[in-house]
């Protein structure tokens, strides 16, 4: 080599040095980042899914409340429709007794 490559030989070794050095780091951070992205993927589907069962438990709190609320309504229903039946028993015993059956 001539002697006058020798000094910018040097520096583009240095440089190419330096150039690896950041390569090497940058890969680093890339891996980094990649790895904390699919931490946040893993999290974010836990979560969604963490959701879908609110949800559903939710979706089964709101009719078990909702039965409960309509038991009342039913449970006079019944009584009501228990008191028709006995006057209308009691009226058709009436009549039947005063026809001598």
């Amino acid at each position: 080599m001539p002697e006058k490559c020798v000094e910018p030989c040097a520096d583009l070794q240095r440089l190419e040095k330096e150039l690896d050095k950041l390569q090497g780091q940058s890969s680093g951070t890339h891996r980094e980042i990649f790895q904390r992205l699919n931490e946040l993927e893993k999290a974010e589907a836990a979560q969604e899914q963490h959701f879908v069962t609110v949800n559903e438990k939710l979706d089964k709190l709101i009719m078990w409340q909702e039965d409960q609320r309509d038991k009342p309504a039913r449970r006079w229903e019944n009584l009501v429709e228990k008191t028709v039946w006995a006057v209308a028993a009691a009226v058709i015993a009436f009549l039947l007794g005063r026809l001598g059956l």
